[in-house]
């Protein structure tokens, strides 16, 4: 049997309509690529209109554009506040300094309100019908029915866009829930709803309740087939399970990535099956060609240079994913052929591509950070000593932008080193071996006649009788325990 944690007023606040934060104009130029018409091709429904809105928010230079594609995809839709989000999203452009010349919303779209008011007629009459359709089997205790209206009215409410009432009602066909399959199907629904809604911080709650059924789920499936047939059945996991388990751990990689846990995340990423092991999930949640990018990204930033060799270069796999944006290879390859210049370049050249992804776009700087930091003190390793006009010249960077990391990186101890500023020379410290052993050598000997100078003066209180003898009342308790029949039986 398990428990799902009861829906509460803290966490339905946060299903509400998502309103695009106000963002930093995104380049889109030579320098910094990008096809709109080919990116959003990789993604339907709902994510396809949340990531239109992201882009006419972000980049003036396309938002004209990009908001006539979000109308043209929420008209495929059922929830008719996504017209105000985007156009609130292009309002947003417009107020950036990039975006003053842009044309008026009314030039760009129109707003279709007969069908706004047909879709609503529409929501309101089919909920009415499910609601109708749940009191009923309510009222006749069918259990199965009852969470299946449940489930229906979960799915009605996310399309329409009343989340808070959508994770109510998936969350209650729990208690309907007859089957391990029933629980399993209810967490994935729910998995599929978090993570479009980017709520990381419970999605792991809902893949540990999701693993428990899938585990009880298998055994019951074992179970019938052995008692079906007297042969040993493969011990290979089916292909309903291995997708199970495929969406299990790209909902959990994302969570981690969420939560900034970066090396955590890139292990989930690179330990995902191909992509038709996520199903219908490639297109409504993610695009293969994201998963490179997280994967590649929290790996370069987090894991060793022979974590990134096993796990990613000898990864067939995740090469299938990476097929998907050429351009992570070439990363890859001048990360761990230490050209940290060109790696650099092409981070900055795709930048515009990383800060308009939904889940990526807000930790892009410190993921960025993060390998910009291991990339220096990777470069510094074989060094004693070397010029800070060297090291501007691997990276790209000014002389002034490279003593401001390098000296972050002494302080935070990930370089022992010093900087000269007069010269602009980083010398590591140097490290006497011959000293620290000695130095290690007077500290055990120190401890060694410590103990001694104390056992010497127990010796002599002892001695000297000088020591507290134990009361009486205990001695006599514990010699008649000594004398009873059962101690005197176990001492013989």
């Amino acid at each position: 049997m398990m428990d799902i944690d009861p829906i509460d007023s803290e966490i339905a606040n946060q299903y509400t309509t998502q309103q695009p934060r106000r963002r930093l104009a995104r380049p889109i130029d030579d320098a910094h690529p990008f096809d709109l018409d080919a990116y959003i091709a990789s993604y339907t429904g709902r994510t396809a209109v949340d990531r239109l809105i992201t882009i006419t928010a972000s980049c003036p230079s396309i938002a004209p554009q990009a908001l006539k594609l979000a109308f043209n995809h929420l008209h495929r839709l059922r929830d008719p506040s996504l017209v105000q989000a985007a156009l609130s999203a292009y309002a947003s452009a417009t107020a950036l300094p990039e975006g003053q010349c842009l044309p008026l919303a009314g030039d760009v779209v129109v707003v279709d309100t007969a069908w706004i008011d047909e879709v609503t007629k529409k929501n309101v009459a089919e909920r009415t019908k499910l609601e109708v359709e749940l009191k009923t089997y309510t009222n006749n205790m069918i259990k199965e029915s009852i969470r299946m209206a449940h489930r229906d009215l979960g799915e009605h409410y996310r399309a329409t866009g009343d989340f808070a009432s959508a994770l109510k009602h998936f969350t209650k066909s729990r208690e309907f829930c007859s089957t391990s399959q029933h629980v399993l199907d209810m967490c994935l629904s729910v998995l599929e709803f978090v993570v479009e809604q980017r709520n990381y911080t419970h999605i792991s709650s809902y893949i540990y309740k999701a693993d428990g059924a899938l585990e009880s789920a298998a055994a019951a499936i074992a179970g019938n087939v052995e008692s079906a047939a007297a042969q040993p059945t493969s011990k290979k996991p089916s292909p309903e399970r291995e997708q199970v388990q495929s969406k299990l751990d790209f909902a959990m990689a994302l969570s981690h990535l969420g939560q900034g846990n970066y090396e955590k995340a890139a292990s989930l990423f690179l330990r995902l099956g191909p992509p038709e092991q996520l199903g219908d999930w490639v297109g409504k949640l993610v695009a293969p060609g994201d998963i490179a990018i997280y994967g590649t990204l929290c790996a370069l930033a987090s894991l060793s240079r022979s974590a990134i060799k096993a796990q990613l270069l000898q990864n067939p796999v995740f090469s299938a994913y990476i097929e998907q944006e050429p351009y992570v290879r070439d990363l890859i390859q001048a990360y761990m052929s230490s050209d940290f210049k060109t790696t650099l370049e092409i981070i900055s050249r795709y930048s515009t591509r990383h800060h308009i992804d939904i889940h990526l776009g807000v930790h892009v700087n410190d993921v960025t950070q993060h390998l910009k930091h291991t990339a220096i003190v990777l470069y510094f390793q074989p060094f004693e000593t070397i010029r800070l006009d060297r090291m501007a010249a691997a990276f790209g960077w000014s002389i002034d932008e490279v003593e401001r990391e390098v000296v972050a990186l002494i302080q935070s101890g990930q370089i022992q080193g010093r900087v000269d500023s007069q010269n602009k020379i980083l010398k590591a410290k140097k490290t006497d071996h011959r000293a620290e052993l000695f130095e290690q050598a007077m500290k055990t000997a120190s401890d060694i006649q410590s103990t001694n100078r104390k056992l010497l003066l127990r010796m002599r209180l002892q001695q000297a009788d000088l020591v507290v003898k134990t009361p009486k009342s205990r001695r006599d308790q514990t010699q008649s325990l000594s004398e009873s029949p059962m101690v005197m039986g176990e001492l013989g």
